[in-house]
């Protein structure tokens, strides 16, 4: 019998979630979509807000991936391609310490401002000025709100000056200025709208400041997402004038409303769902490996999860076979080390089966034999929950109670960032496409103290571990890529061995469109997804 400490699912949140559909203030009567619109069914309630610079959950990445273009992007077909975005060209210095951009000539935000190099300066002096969650990725290399307006400057209109506080390798700089704390935003328009020094991010968090092919018309927290098509985007309007992203919750409801032709695309089905959808004309499936990884972590602030022994025996509770073949069918494949296959060192070992006799022999040696009660806090969506249930049923075998918390996105994540967790479990996406990207946040907490600047998924868990932090630290600044992919693996079997992370699959997002649609791009991580070559027939 499945216990939750609070909440109800099930039945209740279908009428729940079938009933925000007609009261959603603004969107259509259920009927077949507009030619000239797109409309989306998502579970997108981990979004916080909307300001690039605050940013820092996957959907929340992916919206701004459609409002926003960065200095610099990889192709999403080879990962190892790094292309200008705003920038057309750039240098590097022989001591690889000063990164000059030469910045597009011609293109404009959406309020007709054009883009400049003093925008993108702006962006990132203001990224590390209010240092929030993504701050840290410009922050590693020494930028600091004291020193940001020295190292980021715009010499002229047209060249971006990028210097570092000593040498790293060049292409994990560059990969990092592909992430979505570089987005460019309008230094005019934020400008205008700033109060008491806050860079114009209250109402940024509710408005947008781009250039890209859409700009945002409307936000609804755990509702409604609504973009409007930029019709003098510099890399060519966007056919369909209009995105409408609507917070639907059940997965049935999902593939009902698409099936009907009620949305051209759904994206949080179940895997029994697919097989079905297979026999149907009007509906294609589309599989998109992502970089992102599917975790359980226990909280070191909790004696009990602090204990070696229990850390370990969690590991031994996960029915990762039993998941793979049921749950996650055909999302996700069993991964359990910190970096996705695809990135330079990743490791392809997943050494941990289910096996609650010898959880038990474990938890006997760490005083604890007869089990213990803690609680687990999820993202209350597809597939997280069958997710927590699971790990509820498997590590019943060995006397661990687990009490499920369920809460929307953004209620978890804000627990989650203040440490009042026992078990989470979430998903974790590579900011940028350099091993470091979670490498830093899977094994490296330079201050576990509770009110450090820098907030990883260590300090997050309180794992306080000064000797991979400096390991971590070191392999940034080792330029032969065979040595740094040597770093990488060893920092992968000392978290695997020793950390409080359960990593479980690296997940691939099953996309489901209505065949009339054609022309999205479903990238390798979920800022990569985009729709701006979208059309409908």
């Amino acid at each position: 019998m499945l216990r939750f400490k609070h909440g109800l699912l099930g039945a209740a949140a279908l009428v729940l979630a079938a009933t925000a559909l007609t009261t959603l203030p603004t969107a259509p009567a259920v009927a077949d979509t507009p030619k000239d619109s797109l409309v989306m069914a998502w579970q997108f309630d981990d979004i916080v807000g909307l300001d690039p610079a605050e940013i820092f959950e996957l959907s929340g990445a992916e919206y701004s991936a459609q409002v926003y273009d960065r200095l610099i992007h990889f192709d999403v077909n080879d990962v190892s391609r790094i292309e200008g975005e705003v920038a057309e060209s750039w240098t590097v210095s022989p001591d690889g310490k000063t990164f000059t951009f030469k910045i597009r000539d011609g293109i404009k935000f959406h309020s007709g401002n054009p883009l400049t190099a003093e925008d993108v300066a702006y962006s990132f002096r203001r990224a590390v000025k209010m240092n929030k969650g993504p701050a840290f990725i410009l922050g590693q290399f020494g930028l600091t709100p004291d020193n940001v307006d020295a190292m980021v400057s715009a010499t002229d209109p047209r060249t971006l000056v990028f210097t570092t506080d000593q040498t790293y390798a060049p292409t994990f700089v560059l990969y990092c200025l592909t992430a979505d704390v570089a987005s460019v935003v309008d230094s005019k328009l934020l400008r205008s709208k700033e109060k008491d020094g806050d860079f114009g991010s209250a109402w940024l968090r509710n408005n947008s400041a781009g250039s890209g092919p859409f700009s945002l018309r409307q936000w609804k927290a755990s509702e409604l997402l609504m973009l409007d098509a930029n019709a003098n985007y510099w890399r060519g309007a966007p056919v369909l004038k209009r995105v409408l992203i609507r917070q639907i919750a059940e997965p049935a409801t999902q593939r009902l409303l698409l099936e009907k032709g009620d949305i051209d695309i759904a994206r949080n089905l179940k895997p029994e769902q697919f097989e079905p959808l297979k026999g149907n004309s009007a509906v294609r499936l589309v599989q998109s490996p992502k970089g992102t990884l599917w975790y359980l972590s226990l909280n070191q602030k909790n004696p009990v999860l602090a204990k070696p022994e229990v850390r370990e025996a969690m590991k031994h509770l996960v029915d990762y076979e039993g998941m793979a073949k049921t749950i996650m069918n055909g999302q996700g494949t069993i991964h359990q080390t910190f970096l996705p296959k695809g990135f330079l060192g990743a490791l392809d070992e997943n050494p941990y089966r289910y096996d609650p006799a010898r959880a038990k022999e474990l938890l006997a040696k760490a005083g604890l034999p007869d089990g213990f009660t803690v609680t687990l806090d999820m993202r209350n969506t597809t597939p997280t929950q069958d997710m927590a249930q699971a790990i509820q049923a498997s590590a019943a075998a060995a006397g661990v109670r687990i009490d499920i918390i369920p809460g929307d996105g953004k209620q978890v994540l804000t627990k989650y960032r203040a440490r009042n967790h026992d078990l989470m479990i979430q998903q974790w996406g590579a900011d940028y496409q350099d091993p470091h990207t979670n490498a830093e946040t899977f094994a490296s907490n330079p201050d576990n103290g509770d009110n450090a600047k820098s907030k990883p998924l260590a300090w997050r868990n309180s794992w306080d571990i000064p000797e991979l932090t400096k390991i971590t630290a070191s392999a940034v600044i080792e330029s032969d890529a065979a040595k740094r992919a040597a770093i990488y693996q060893d920092l992968q079997r000392r978290v695997l061995a020793e950390s409080p992370f359960v990593i479980m699959f690296q997940q691939t997002e099953v996309i489901a469109e209505r065949t009339n649609v054609s022309g999205m791009v479903w990238g390798p991580s979920f800022d990569t997804n985009t729709y701006w070559k979208a059309v409908k027939k």
